[in-house]
């Protein structure tokens, strides 16, 4: 029983061995015993699904040539038994199916891939533009507008699997080194947490349009990169903001270190 021990335990062991020391009533031992037993005719159906969707995504014809255009290698490690991984490479037969590999955007896994794809499809030409998909999930503002004026500032609520899974990949992006957990980090100390969510979920919806869309691969440009963009940004905000008023921006000098 010690060699079924998870890895990530706190206890030893030789603890755990110790703890399963002790008299057993047969009443106790009959109810495990059961719950065993529940167990495996469970594991059995599971991989029994696992099976049957394996056999759905062989029945799809691939849309690039794998030979050509092999599966890149994976960006993101997968920790064993995490989230009832299936038996099957499930990560390979989404990029065989889709052309692209969705797992390589931080923070989304094969399952969520998964999700995202039974629900939305491979048809992007259903939606004009990013703008529209990111609506049909119900991961954009949803102001209430009178008289040009916002009243009231909300985001429609959603039964999507598609939106949800999104919205749980974005919270996984707090301790990302990525452009994607930058931005995510920004979000939340400038907004908090929900604002931070739905906005990370509405990037990785519009990744996620362009990819299936245009059967592009998903390149981060890093840490350093995003932050230089956003201060570039910054800074042609204050330069229009400065001539509007009449001001002009100019950098400060370098200050000398004297030793």
């Amino acid at each position: 029983m010690v060699s079924y021990r998870n890895p990530g335990c706190a206890k030893s062991e030789a603890e755990i061995a110790r703890a399963l020391e002790g008299h057993y009533r047969d009443e106790h031992l009959f109810t495990l015993r059961q719950a065993v037993e529940l167990y495996d005719v469970y594991t059995q159906k599971i991989r029994a699904c696992d099976d049957e969707i394996k056999a759905q995504y062989t029945a799809f014809k691939p849309p690039i040539d794998i030979e050509q255009d092999p599966l890149p290698p994976p960006r993101q490690r997968q920790r064993p038994g995490k989230d009832n991984m299936p038996h099957f490479d499930l990560r390979a037969e989404l990029y065989k199916m889709a052309g692209v590999d969705l797992t390589q955007v931080d923070g989304i896994n094969v399952l969520t891939a998964q999700v995202v794809l039974s629900e939305v499809g491979l048809d992007m030409s259903r939606w004009p533009s990013a703008k529209h998909f990111a609506s049909w999930l119900s991961i954009c503002p949803n102001n209430k507008i009178t008289g040009g004026k916002i009243k009231k500032r909300g985001r429609r609520k959603t039964k999507n699997r598609a939106a949800q899974a999104l919205r749980m990949a974005a919270q996984s992006l707090n301790r990302s080194q990525s452009a994607l957990g930058a931005f995510y980090r920004r979000m939340r100390a400038k907004h908090g947490a929900e604002i931070a969510n739905v906005a990370a979920a509405h990037k990785l919806a519009r990744i996620i349009y362009f990819m299936l869309k245009n059967k592009t691969p998903y390149r981060d440009i890093g840490i350093d990169q995003y932050d230089a963009k956003y201060r570039e940004r910054q800074v042609r905000n204050l330069q229009r903001q400065a001539k509007r008023l009449g001001f002009r921006l100019e950098p400060a000098p370098a200050l000398t270190v004297v030793s």
